[in-house]
C-alpha cells in the first residue's frame, strides 16, 4: 500500500532561546515556531515569555528569528517583540500565543491568538489580526478587538488559528474550548478543546462551520487538540495537530502532548490516522523531546517539506527542525 503521507527525518534541536539575547528579558521559551520565506532566509516566529513585575506570572510575546535557507546559520534575532501586547482589559491584553502568518499582496497577515487572564479561570484567548507592511519585521493591529471569538456554541478559549488561501478563499483551522471541567483530584479546572474550521472571502470577516469537532478524538472525550497546520502535499490536504490529556498532563509523559495526524480530499472531511504520523519522541530521556512533542508546523520551502515542532515542557527549550524523506 502506497503511504499518503511523509516520514520525518529529525534534524534535532535548532533553537534554544537560553542560548541567545531575547528582548524584553525573555530568557525561556521559543513556542509555536511559524515560518515566513524571505529573500535568502527563513523567518521563524515564535512566542517567548517574560515575568509580569506585578503579579509575577508570565506575559508571551512574539519575536523571530532567521535562519540561512539551509538551516546552517542564524543570521539575525528581533531584538524587540514584533507586536506589543494588547491595551488594558483586551483579549491580547496578556499574551500573543501563537501567531500565524500568511503573505497577502506586499503585506503579512498575521493572526494571533490573544490571551487574557480571569478569576474563576486562569485564561481566555481570541484570535486578533495584525498586517505587516515591512516584511514582517512589525506588525499593526486591524483593531483592538478579536477576528474570531466566542460563540453560541464554542463558549470558550477560541485560538491557535493558522490560515491558508486555497480554492479561492481563505481557511481557516482554530481550536475551541468546551465549558471548563473539574476533574476528581484535581484543585483547579481543566480545558478541554477541539480543531474547527471557518472561511473567509478576504481574511478579516470569517464564517464559522457547522460542523464541530473536526477532528475525532483518539484518548477519549475528554482529548485537547491543539495547534493545526495543514498543507497540501501530492494532491492531498494534510493536517498534524497536537493533542493530550486534561490531566495529570503537565510532568507525566504517558498523558502530556504528542503529534496526531489526520487528511482530506476536499478540506472539510477530515480521517485521523495518527499511525501516519511519522515522527515520534525520542527514545533517549536526556534528550529535549523525549517527554514532550507539540505545537507543529509544516511548510514547504525550494521543493522540500518542513516540519518546525517543540518538545519538553511546552517548548522552554526551544524549537527542532524535521525533514520528509
Amino acid at each position: 500500500m502506497t503511504r499518503i503521507a511523509p516520514i520525518w527525518k529529525k534534524r534535532g534541536l535548532i533553537f534554544d532561546p537560553s542560548e541567545h539575547a531575547l528582548p524584553l528579558g525573555c530568557e525561556q521559551f521559543a513556542q509555536s515556531p511559524q515560518a515566513l520565506i524571505g529573500e535568502g532566509y527563513i523567518r521563524i516566529y515564535f512566542s517567548t515569555r517574560s515575568r509580569d513585575t506585578k503579579t509575577e506570572k508570565y506575559l508571551s510575546h512574539v519575536c523571530y528569528v532567521d535562519f540561512s535557507n539551509d538551516f546552517q546559520d542564524i543570521l539575525r534575532i528581533a531584538q524587540q517583540q514584533v507586536i506589543p501586547l494588547g491595551e488594558l482589559g483586551c483579549f491580547d491584553e496578556h499574551g500573543i500565543f501563537p501567531i500565524n502568518v500568511v503573505p497577502v499582496g506586499d503585506q503579512v497577515y498575521g493572526y494571533t491568538c490573544g490571551w487574557s487572564r480571569r478569576s474563576a479561570v486562569s485564561v481566555e484567548t481570541g484570535i486578533g489580526l495584525a498586517v505587516s507592511h515591512d516584511g514582517g519585521r512589525t506588525f499593526q493591529r486591524r483593531g483592538s478587538g478579536p477576528v474570531l471569538s466566542a460563540s453560541l456554541n464554542e463558549p470558550c478559549l477560541v485560538g491557535d488559528g493558522f490560515v491558508r488561501h486555497y480554492q479561492d478563499r481563505y481557511y481557516m483551522w482554530y481550536i475551541y474550548g468546551l465549558p471548563w471541567k473539574h476533574f476528581e483530584g484535581t484543585s483547579q479546572a481543566e480545558r478541554i478543546y477541539k480543531i474547527a474550521y471557518a472561511t473567509s472571502h478576504d481574511g478579516l470577516t470569517w464564517k464559522k462551520a457547522s460542523r464541530s469537532p473536526l477532528i475525532s478524538d483518539a484518548i477519549g472525550e475528554d482529548e485537547c487538540q491543539a495547534l493545526p497546520t495543514v498543507i497540501e502535499y501530492q494532491g492531498r490536504y494534510h493536517m498534524y495537530f497536537c493533542f493530550r490529556y486534561a490531566t495529570d498532563f503537565r510532568t507525566n509523559p504517558d498523558r502530556g502532548y504528542r503529534l496526531g495526524y489526520a487528511y482530506s480530499d476536499d478540506l472539510q472531511t477530515w480521517t485521523r490516522d495518527d499511525s501516519l504520523v511519522g515522527i515520534s519522541k525520542s527514545g533517549n530521556p536526556n534528550d529535549w523531546d523525549s517527554e514532550m512533542m507539540c505545537y507543529p508546523h509544516v511548510f514547504s520551502h525550494s521543493n522540500q517539506l518542513y516540519l518546525l515542532y517543540n518538545g519538553n515542557q511546552f517548548g522552554r527549550y526551544g524549537f527542532g527542525l524535521a525533514v520528509a524523506e
